[in-house]
């Protein structure tokens, strides 16, 4: 039996993050491109150092006119994201910024594995392992150490980009260590942040002064009393920040990406890669079914991994895993898992419909534990297949 009580610790980084700014960038550029062409390929990789931008990786459209106008774009998309996070210090400003373009063609050696053909659907475009989780200790199905510790940098950048506290910087990180009874978060018993300011003369005690009131309306009632222990930008002044305090890079924050910690992460990164790349599409679909699983009611946790083999379309595995709270009936939930919905690379992208500009929201502050937009985004957190998995049981 696993243990009931005991303190987990998530972190979180906001957008004006290194390599959140990275993260966001490569995401940009993709929505672009399927803005263009919905079936546009893209594994875009970005790289932030002081006023230094450089992108690369490969990119494919079926117009190679369209792709020269699309890449000659790129430095316009750079500018808009950094400006659009707040970036206009000294060393690292939207307007004076270096954008280096490396973008090129996808290799012709990949897409044959990845298109479809007569005799082959659709494949998938890489190996691997992805894992999708769910748990019903908050309303959004997500851990609560990883589920709040974004919530806290949301709020602060919400006030932030308003000009009500105009004081703080883009760049910040949380943590959250919460204490679990019963198996069930009740409180915290530590809270970590550090957040960029603009005004060289506040102190740590000033910054808490401002950050504190958006921190506890950003926690459920009662997780914060007297024993919490607080550490606001402990090392002291945080006036220097972004990529000219820390060089950034696309698909560092993998664990910040999911879920904290507290499930597995199949090594692949997200940001920057279209939908035909299963590191992306079979983890949304595995958080997907992890998340219908426990919205069913057939386990208060669910873990789904699923692996894929380069070009070849049916996944290798379905793995499911309620760590005991599913009445014992994993390999049936395997199962059934396979009825409801279709695992091939094509099949998911049709599914949860991803052949759309929806990424560029997800770069920060989770790809998962967010409401589903009305115009596609996030659809991987949709609750609609509980009816169907209760049928296929």
């Amino acid at each position: 039996m696993s243990r009931q009580n005991y303190i987990f610790t998530s972190e979180s980084v906001s957008e004006g993050h290194p390599d959140k700014v990275c993260d966001r960038i490569s995401d940009a550029i993709l929505d672009a491109f399927l803005a263009e062409e919905p079936e546009a390929r893209v594994a875009c990789e970005t790289f932030a150092t002081t006023n230094h931008v450089v992108v690369g990786g490969e990119v494919g459209l079926s117009d190679p006119e369209k792709l020269t106008r699309m890449k000659d774009d790129v430095e316009s998309i750079v500018r808009d994201c950094v400006r659009d996070i707040g970036y206009e210090q000294d060393k690292f400003h939207w307007n004076t910024l270096q954008v280096t373009n490396l973008l090129h063609e996808q290799s012709a050696h990949i897409a044959q594995g990845v298109d479809a053909a007569e005799n082959k659907d659709e494949g998938a475009g890489d190996q691997g392992i992805m894992f999708g989780y769910a748990t019903n200790e908050t309303p959004l199905l997500m851990p609560a150490p990883i589920l709040y510790a974004h919530a806290i940098l949301r709020r602060l950048a919400e006030v932030r980009k308003s000009g009500v506290e105009a004081v703080l910087g883009p760049d910040a990180k949380s943590q959250l260590s919460v204490r679990y009874e019963n198996g069930k978060p009740v409180g915290v018993t530590s809270v970590v942040l550090s957040t960029q300011h603009l005004d060289e003369t506040l102190t740590s005690e000033d910054v808490r002064a401002i950050v504190e009131p958006y921190i506890r309306e950003s926690l459920p009632g009662g997780w914060l009393n007297a024993e919490t222990v607080w550490h606001v930008n402990p090392t002291g002044k945080f006036v220097i920040g972004g990529p000219d305090g820390d060089a950034g890079l696309t698909g560092r924050k993998i664990i910040v990406d999911t879920y904290g910690g507290a499930a597995p992460h199949g090594g692949g990164a997200f940001s920057g890669k279209d939908p035909t790349k299963v590191d992306r599409s079979a983890a949304y679909a595995a958080r997907y079914l992890a998340k219908n699983v426990v919205a069913a009611g057939l386990a208060d946790r669910c873990t789904v991994q699923l692996s894929y083999a380069i070009g070849i379309a049916e996944p290798q595995s379905i793995y499911v895993d309620t760590h005991g709270t599913g009445n014992g009936r994993d390999a049936a939930i395997e199962t059934a898992i396979g009825k409801v919905m279709s695992l091939t690379p094509r099949g998911i992208r049709t599914h949860l419909d991803l052949n759309k500009p929806v990424y560029q929201r997800t770069a920060a502050y989770g790809h998962f534990g967010r409401e589903p937009d009305a115009d596609g985004g996030f659809s991987w957190e949709r609750t609609d297949l509980v009816d169907a998995l209760h049928n296929a049981l």
